[in-house]
């Protein structure tokens, strides 16, 4: 068996002998292996000094695509910036614009519901002195007969009155009502309207009562809806109602007007 620890002779060892003629020359075979040793050890740090180069090149160019991408990141980032602090000031000047229309929306419905109470407290005066007035005529005896007997002349044309009146309310609720639909067309509510007025205009009873022009200002004033879910059409409009009990009122005065120029006038006798 080959002794590890003492293997033939692989290695080409010096002569112990000496050089002489015909002995093998064993410094010739070292320098021989030696020529390829160097030349394995130059292109080793030639290989490797080349890597590091391309190394060194890869790294200079992954940091400039690595600054590049950055910079492009970053204008990105600046330019969404720009465009979202944009679109916020457009959403605060809009959202300030719905707040000043909610400001004068809520004035104008404070100025039409003191309006209103005013009206209504001008009205139920007018109601209570009328009261009085037919109180002391009734109590007045004689004059009290005489004032029956013209009020019951009266009779039918406050009959006819209040007829007109109950019939205007019906048109006037389904007006209304055509204003706070979704899908009425408008105009199907204009030409509601054009006939009230119409309607008024030809009515001796709606000229009397100087209808026209309170009817124009319901068109224009009263935009009072009920909530989306309402089913009763008699709760759409605000200034409609006031005016309705307005013109009740008036028939009301003017059929004790008309008996009173009548008795007056000596039309009517006890």
């Amino acid at each position: 068996m080959n002794n590890l620890n003492d293997p033939p002779r692989w290695n080409i060892q010096p002569d112990p002998r000496g050089r002489r003629e015909g002995a093998n020359d064993g410094n010739q075979w070292n320098y021989a292996l030696l020529v390829p040793m160097l030349g394995l050890a130059a292109f080793r740090w030639i290989w490797t000094r080349e890597s590091q180069k391309e190394i060194q090149k890869v790294k200079v160019q992954y940091d400039k695509d690595v600054s590049i991408i950055k910079s492009e990141m970053e204008a990105r980032y600046r330019g969404s910036l720009t465009e979202s602090r944009k679109a916020a000031a457009t959403l605060e000047l809009e959202l300030e614009k719905e707040r000043q229309r909610v400001k004068g929306y809520k004035q104008a419905l404070i100025s039409q519901t003191q309006h209103l109470i005013e009206e209504r407290k001008q009205l139920q005066q007018e109601r209570e002195a009328l009261e009085e007035k037919k109180q002391r005529l009734v109590k007045s005896g004689a004059v009290g007969a005489v004032l029956h007997h013209a009020l019951e002349q009266e009779q039918d044309w406050y009959q006819r009155a209040t007829a007109t009146l109950k019939e205007l309310e019906g048109q006037l609720v389904e007006r209304q009502n055509a204003y706070c639909s979704l899908i009425q067309p408008r105009d199907q509510r204009l030409e509601m309207e054009k006939n009230l007025l119409l309607k008024v205009v030809k009515d001796p009873i709606g000229a009397e009562l100087d209808l026209e022009s309170d009817l124009r200002d319901i068109f224009k004033r009263d935009k009072h809806c009920a909530d989306l879910l309402n089913m009763d059409k008699r709760k759409n409009g605000s200034l409609m109602w006031v005016y309705l009990k307005y013109w009740q009122l008036q028939v009301t005065v003017k059929k004790y007007e008309k008996a009173e120029k009548a008795i007056l006038e000596g039309k009517t006798q006890t």
